[in-house]
């Protein structure tokens, strides 16, 4: 992709407005709280202490709404400590000029590790930075900045408070986690019932078992429904595909297959139900039609062999979402056959250790994005710092403010950020002007157009990062003029400085970027690895059913699904930067990555059918399974060299297994079918001619 196209396309993206579902009363909370904070502040000090409190309410909202499966008081109250000490620190150092421009670029650096724990935590030590700019400026002395960051903390602190008294849908995220998988999965049997081979995007998954991580607290107040459905909507999946493939379940026409779509209908039916009600919290109610196609015909069995066992597996385990999702079932404990069940999520002060590690190793890591992104923050911090510090402005921290909250780690987000930025505040700057021309508020009045911004951008903030930029302009001037500031020493200071740290933002990732597109590889390799590594879990129960551990193949398939994630995640960035393939091109990557799906849903059909400790073994799988993992391992070292993988060894293995005769035809036929899954992928990778 050319740099012009790579421009247009974050330019669309940052301006793009999406239809999302809006949440008015958190919304309203939010603001109610800020409100009070400032009204407050405002009654028993002055202006500029109302000003800080507004920023530690107002940030410790925003950090409320990230995606984020933390208890929402929570996160508001990290918040608001971790705003008040970065004040307090700024403060201290603030008059003495060299010193704060290198604890600037030392706090920048840490805020942009802190992307190593996750997005949220990323975005946190952002806003710790950008407020630490603006609030440093408004104490007088170590009391008074004390007094300034006690007030920051406290508008966490009433934003968790208000979160704590007046919850609205309580376990609300953890049920549309649980719901849209559960919808996914219905979708899926559908799909099914006219593409026995349709294809399963696992992210839902995922994402409903982040979500079913809780702390030991939480874990006691959890509502029934969100025990244990998730684990079973786990191995359903499995047991779909298997009854729906022809070369392990029904065949492709007759009765068979006519019977295998009735049961594939009752399935979505059953799972659909089983999400409204958790979503929603309401009784489960499941139609008639779908009951009555899970029980036997009156004519008898229609279905037989491998077909016949995973339709009685599926209509036992939709048996068990029904008594699940009324809250009568089973729990996550005996669903989910994994050893870390329950999932318990470690409290911030374990957490703490972790992050810290995490952080420094990626400050050990020169090639990689975090490291990368942790330089440019903390050098266009500095040098926009320092701009603005030069110009004839009175507000210079603007410019590197907004550098620090336009900035990601990856090359799209940073630019339509930048875009957005700048073309929000411009909007913002503008109808907040014009009502100060037209109303010409006092302080109260000022405040409440801030607080009533501030609940504008809360509500609006999930349909794109223009719009939200509209609301925080406009926010930012009534705040600033609730102290006395005029908008001729607001507006054109914030609107040129934006401009500028728009500009270093997006001149620092070209000057010294961190590309997507020659990580693809090494993505793909690790993705070949984790498939390798599942099937051969999978195969090499068939070869020991007594000492085989079904664990194994539970953590190798959630292995497969962190690297498919990635790897998605890894091309869609890649898509959008203006850089070469270089050895990888989109047609080759997407047959390689079709390949690698095939071979994914080979292991999980055999997966369905897993024999029992008491079957017969199948000694050939473990030779098979053996020479499958070596080879998946040098295959993945051949992807980084840019060599096509070999597959002799488990070709040999597979001729081996055939003279030895095969008691199990399910893992026989998807052994052969994991061989012609790996002959595609080095297909796939195959140089073409020029």
């Amino acid at each position: 992709m050319s740099w012009r196209r790579a421009l247009k396309e974050a330019g669309r993206s940052g301006l793009k407005i999406e239809r999302r579902r809006l949440e008015p009363l958190i919304a309203i909370r939010a603001a109610i709280g800020l409100a009070a904070v400032i009204a407050l502040a405002l009654t028993i000090s002055t202006p500029a202490a109302a000003a800080s409190s507004a920023f530690g309410a107002y940030s410790a909202a925003i950090a409320t709404f990230q995606r984020s499966w933390r208890p929402r008081p929570v996160l508001a109250l990290v918040s608001g400590a971790s705003l008040a000490v970065s004040t307090f620190v700024g403060y201290l150092v603030g008059t003495q000029g060299a010193l704060f421009i290198v604890l600037l670029a030392a706090w920048t650096f840490l805020a942009g590790l802190a992307w190593s724990a996750g997005p949220t935590a990323g975005i946190i030590a952002s806003s710790n930075v950008a407020i630490m700019l603006v609030t440093v400026t408004l104490p007088t002395d170590v009391l008074s900045a004390a007094g300034h960051a006690g007030m920051i903390a406290l508008g966490g602190l009433v934003q968790a408070a208000l979160i704590v008294l007046f919850p609205v849908r309580r376990w609300g995220a953890q049920r549309d986690a649980l719901a849209d998988a559960l919808a996914a999965e219905a979708d899926y049997a559908r799909r099914l019932r006219q593409d026995p081979h349709a294809a399963f995007d696992s992210v839902h998954f995922m994402t409903a078992r982040s979500a079913a991580a809780v702390s030991a607290r939480q874990a006691r107040r959890r509502p029934a429904e969100l025990h244990g459905t998730r684990g079973l909507a786990e191995r359903i999946r499995p047991v779909l595909a298997s009854l729906a493939d022809p070369s392990v379940g029904a065949p492709a026409e007759g009765p068979e297959r006519d019977r295998a779509r009735e049961i594939l209908a009752a399935a979505a039916s059953v799972l659909d139900a089983s999400a409204r009600a958790i979503r929603h919290g309401k009784p489960m109610v499941v139609p008639d039609t779908a009951l009555a196609a899970l029980r036997t015909p009156e004519s008898g069995q229609v279905l037989t062999g491998p077909a016949h066992r995973s339709a009685v597996r599926l209509i036992a385990l939709l048996r068990d979402v029904v008594e699940t999702a009324r809250g009568a079932g089973t729990t996550e404990e005996t669903t989910t056959n994994d050893p870390a069940a329950p999932l318990l999520r470690p409290s911030l002060a374990r957490l703490a250790p972790v992050v810290v590690r995490g952080m420094r190793k990626e400050a050990t890591r020169r090639d990689s994005p975090i490291h990368r992104h942790a330089l440019r923050v903390a050098v266009v911090a500095t040098v926009g710092y320092l701009i603005g510090e030069v110009l004839p402005f009175g507000h210079g921290y603007w410019a590197p403010m907004a550098s620090v909250m336009i900035m990601r780690p990856d090359f799209s987000q940073t630019y339509s950020r930048a875009i957005a930025r700048f073309g929000g505040t411009l909007v913002g700057v503008a109808l907040a002007t014009a009502v100060v021309q037209l109303a010409h508020p006092g302080m109260y009045l000022s405040a409440a157009l801030a607080a009533l911004c501030a609940g504008l951008m809360y509500l609006l903030m999930r349909t794109g990062y223009a719009v939200a930029q509209v609301f925080v302009a406009a926010y930012v001037v009534f705040l600033l003029g609730m102290g006395g500031l005029q908008w001729t020493q607001t507006v054109p200071d914030r609107v040129i400085l934006t401009l500028i740290g728009g500009l270093l933002a997006m001149a620092s990732y070209a000057l010294y970027p961190a590309w997507e597109t020659p990580r693809l590889r090494t993505r793909l390799a690790d993705w070949l690895t984790a498939t390798g590594r599942y099937a051969a879990e999978v195969v090499s129960h068939y070869a020991d059913p007594a000492g085989a551990r079904r664990s194994d193949v539970r953590q190798a398939l959630l292995a497969v699904r962190e690297a498919d994630v990635a790897w998605q995640e890894a091309l869609a960035r890649a898509a959008n930067e203006p850089v070469r393939h270089r050895g990888l091109s989109r047609a080759a990557a997407d047959d390689a990555a079709h390949a690698l799906d095939r071979l994914g849903r080979v292991a999980m059909l055999m997966e369905a059918h897993l024999p029992e400790r008491s079957t017969t073994p199948v000694p050939a799988a473990e030779a098979f399974s053996d020479a499958l993992r070596r080879s998946t391992e040098e295959a993945a070292k051949a992807v980084r060299d840019r060599r096509v993988p070999q597959w002799d060894a488990v070709r040999e293995a597979l001729a081996a297994w055939d003279g030895e005769g095969v008691p199990d035809r399910v893992v026989r036929k998807g052994a052969g079918l994991v061989l012609t899954s790996l002959e595609e992928f080095s297909e796939a990778l195959e140089p073409t001619d020029p």
